[in-house]
């Protein structure tokens, strides 16, 4: 948790979660400064609509599910 919540982080989270091995990323959900919440998959970038950090992490292992099975 940050001591605040902000305009780029107004759920008061600073997260990054990484799904992979040490030489291929399979998925990645962060918000770092100035990117706000999204998601890489794969190669591939997009935003992610935070609702809450439960939903969160039953996205991020959705996601990892997914990709390990391609």
């Amino acid at each position: 948790m940050l001591p605040e919540a902000s305009a780029e982080r107004p759920h008061g989270l600073k997260y990054s979660l990484y799904g992979g091995n040490a030489t291929r990323c399979l998925v990645r959900y962060n918000n770092e400064a100035g990117k706000g919440d999204h998601r890489h998959y794969g190669e591939h970038e997009e935003p992610y609509i935070f609702t809450t950090l439960e939903a969160l992490l039953v996205d991020f292992q959705a996601d990892v599910t997914r990709r390990t099975q391609e």
